[in-house]
């Protein structure tokens, strides 16, 4: 068996960076020439590890600061005014891209519209908790108040 180091992921193999044990016929005539994974050297192998520590590093630095824009974005209160009726109701609806708007011009922090958690569009004047996923399993729940114009 040859050991051989993936540049790309590849199905039943593994992930990119990943050490596979594979036949010296596979690496050399399949994997090598796709350029899907190259054979493991005692270089190549203090390379792919010290790859594979700086992308770790960098998704825990990704981690932390999705917890802290979670933290801000928690005790943050949005204001959105909205045209409204007498009986509270809105002329349109506030929807997800005007909550993240809204949280981009509060805090600076831009939120893709595809993150913010509204069941159905807002159609009334109050207060309203609004989920906001800030990274993969980070959530925070912003206090948004539509006001009528």
């Amino acid at each position: 068996m040859a050991q051989a180091i993936l540049l790309h992921a590849v199905e039943r193999l593994g992930d990119r960076g990943d050490i596979i044990d594979v036949s010296p016929g596979y690496l050399r005539n399949y994997l090598a020439p796709r350029r899907l994974a190259q054979p493991a050297t005692p270089a190549s192998l203090a390379e792919a590890r010290r790859r594979q520590e700086a992308a770790d590093r960098a998704a825990l630095d990704v981690a932390d600061r999705a917890r802290e824009n979670a933290a801000v974005l928690t005790r943050t209160v949005l204001t959105i005014p909205q045209a409204a009726g007498a009986d509270g109701r809105l002329f349109g609806s506030v929807t997800a891209q005007d909550v993240a708007d809204a949280i981009r011009q509060a805090r600076g922090i831009r939120i893709d519209r595809r993150r913010v958690r509204l069941e159905q569009p807002i159609r009334a004047t109050g207060t309203h908790m609004v989920t906001v996923e800030v990274h993969d399993g980070v959530t925070a729940d912003v206090k948004t108040i539509v006001t009528p114009e």
